[in-house]
């Protein structure tokens, strides 16, 4: 697979956001379920090559698992701190970012199939007051595939601001509440928009309807049940618990705090606040935890069939400010690489941290990476994922 043929289909801020809507399978389970095309053998000279040469530019350090039907493979790269130049080790902690949102999701899911939710209830009736009198009607089920049309907080992207308030703590409905100052984006059903705003609402629905913390119900629904041990929620915290691997973002020589690397900037970003992010994004773990979820969640372990479907089913709508086809399933992203190849997964990027998830629905094969990219939140950070995602499913 010559790396040419995938540019276009990987152009916008995820790996997994480039994808074909399919129907689901329905009435069928991961376990049963054949992909289009079979994965070749595991290519350990590119899976190597996609990481080699760290720290460099683009990233400090680097840790990738690829597992499946035809063996595995485990590689680190890098530094674990700038300053010390350690070299990195498997098994560090990191930021994932966005991969939290799965975890969201699934847990929703479980509770749907536990009978104390329905895809079908709204966001009015179980979070009564949350949001303003003249919005919609807003499914939970549009929540979890990003076709709510709730709106975003105004946040500055402006990276001196991200960093001047880089301990700042949000509270969820203090999120929400910033978030509502704005109006519908579009009428719930109709479009889909990526936004972090319906992962808050989820996570702020997991805690009304389970009257626990959305920490408590993630850590007794899924890293518990499934031995995570190095997984948690970080909450108020902006550090991470034991051994991890620094964060840095390129910033200009003037920058505050700004240290030399190479013939570059950068600013360490490890310790943060995630508040932010929250539910949509604050997640904490290792490569090798998230193996064990990614294996978990295909094989029917941690959602019940019948609602798994939900997190491999594209919604048949467009994209809001695109008209495009709509990108995401409950949870993840449908991607299909040139050859066929299908694959589900998420990405995740905190400054400092890029991360991802994906599998073919048959667990033929996984991957799960972690990326100390030092401008995570730039689509050009995707060029090493890219050459990760490319290696692990190389057809």
């Amino acid at each position: 697979m010559k790396r040419a043929h995938v540019a276009a289909a990987l152009t916008l801020a995820t790996l997994f956001s480039a994808v074909v809507p399919a129907s689901a399978t329905a009435g069928t389970t991961p376990s049963t379920v054949a992909p289009q095309v079979e994965p070749a053998a595991i290519d350990r000279t590119a899976l190597k090559r996609s990481i080699a040469g760290l720290p460099a530019t683009d990233a400090t350090a680097a840790e990738v698992r690829v597992g499946g039907a035809k063996g595995s493979w485990r590689g680190v790269t890098g530094v674990t701190d700038l300053r010390t130049d350690r070299p990195a080790k498997e098994g560090a902690r990191f930021r994932a970012g966005s991969v939290t949102k799965v975890f969201t999701v699934a847990v929703v899911l479980q509770l749907v199939a536990e009978g104390k939710l329905s895809l079908n209830d709204t966001v009015q009736q179980r979070l009564p007051g949350l949001l303003p009198r003249d919005f919609p009607a807003v499914k939970i089920g549009q929540l979890l595939n990003h076709t709510s049309g709730l709106p975003s907080p105004k946040i500055s992207p402006d990276f001196k601001q991200v960093y001047a308030t880089r301990f700042k703590k949000w509270t969820p409905r203090g999120y929400v509440r910033q978030a509502v100052k704005n109006p519908i984006e579009f009428t719930p059903g109709t479009q889909q928009h990526y936004v972090d705003m319906n992962t808050f609402v989820a996570g702020l629905l997991i805690e009304k309807v389970t009257g626990r913390s959305y920490e408590r119900e993630v850590a007794n629904r899924i890293f518990r049940p499934l031995g995570m041990r190095n997984s948690y929620l970080p909450g108020d915290s902006v550090r991470i618990r034991g051994r991890h691997n620094h964060g840095y973002q390129l910033v200009p020589e003037n920058f505050k705090d700004a240290m030399k690397y190479g013939r570059h900037h950068v600013v360490d970003m490890t310790v943060s606040s995630s508040t932010s992010t929250w539910a949509s994004g604050d997640l904490i773990s290792t490569t090798a935890d998230l193996e064990k979820f990614v294996k978990a969640l295909f094989g029917g372990k941690v959602v019940p069939a019948a609602q798994l479907e939900h997190m491999f089913t594209v919604p048949q709508v467009p994209t809001y400010g695109t008209g495009e086809p709509a990108l995401h399933t409950s949870g993840m992203s449908r991607l299909e690489l040139p050859g066929g190849l299908v694959v589900y997964g998420k990405t995740g990027a905190r400054y400092g941290s890029a991360a991802g998830i994906g599998a073919t629905r048959d667990l033929s094969r996984t991957v799960v990476y972690a990326v100390n990219s030092t401008d995570a939140k730039a689509v050009a950070q995707n060029e090493r994922s890219m050459g990760i995602v490319l290696a692990a499913f190389a057809t």
